[in-house]
């Protein structure tokens, strides 16, 4: 027997669900089946996946190349682009819309922010906000990764509340907030006959 790399699977073998080897002519005709309709489409897939990234990376270069262009006529010169860009074909049937969105995590501040924030709900205990002190404990409730949702930060900062230091926990939530890196999304759109614009479906968020 040849020497193997790790997962290689020698010709006239089948490697099973626990990575043993299994002589081919101990598998069923339907298992082997299936299992060439699966690699099969796998490597399309694969293929295919490869192409969108290749589709997105040009798409997102000359889109770069188009808004320095377009920049060149008012004497201005883009280091990247920044911002959101949307562009219509001639006819307004198609669009194309580039967005960044920031990705952020909290850092140590965060700790600070709910201990003040701790601090009004005791001191609101004997008052009528206990819709707010759920809203708070919802808000600092992490997911199975341990992470605490933005969204629901937002929310809380978003509570119009006239106390000192109601306004310093929430100046210590946008402190702790750190921007780690920029993601961007885009989308192509085709108007229907409606006149309405549908998304065509192209997930290249993860390639």
């Amino acid at each position: 027997m040849p020497h193997l790399t790790e997962n290689a699977t020698p010709f006239g073998y089948l490697r099973n669900g626990a990575g043993h080897l299994v002589p081919a002519e101990l598998v069923s005709e339907i298992d082997k089946t299936r299992n060439d309709l699966v690699l099969d489409i796998v490597a399309k897939a694969i293929d295919l996946r490869v192409l969108l990234g290749d589709f997105k990376a040009d798409t997102f270069g000359d889109i770069q190349a188009f808004a320095e262009l377009s920049a060149e006529k008012y004497q201005l010169k883009l280091g990247g682009i920044k911002g959101n860009i949307s562009l219509s074909s001639f006819d307004g049937r198609y669009q194309i819309k580039l967005s960044q969105a920031d990705v952020k995590i909290f850092d140590e501040r965060l700790q600070a922010a709910k201990d003040l924030v701790d601090g009004c709900i005791h001191r609101w205990t004997e008052g009528s906000r206990i819709e707010i002190k759920a809203l708070v404990e919802h808000a600092f409730q992490t997911d199975k990764e341990g992470k605490i949702s933005l969204g629901r930060i937002y929310s809380l900062m978003q509570l119009d509340i006239d106390d000192a230091q109601w306004m310093q926990a929430m100046q210590a939530l946008r402190d702790s907030m750190q921007v780690v890196s920029t993601t961007a999304y885009l989308r192509i759109y085709e108007r229907n006959r409606n006149g309405k614009f549908e998304q065509l479906a192209l997930d290249l968020a993860g390639v």
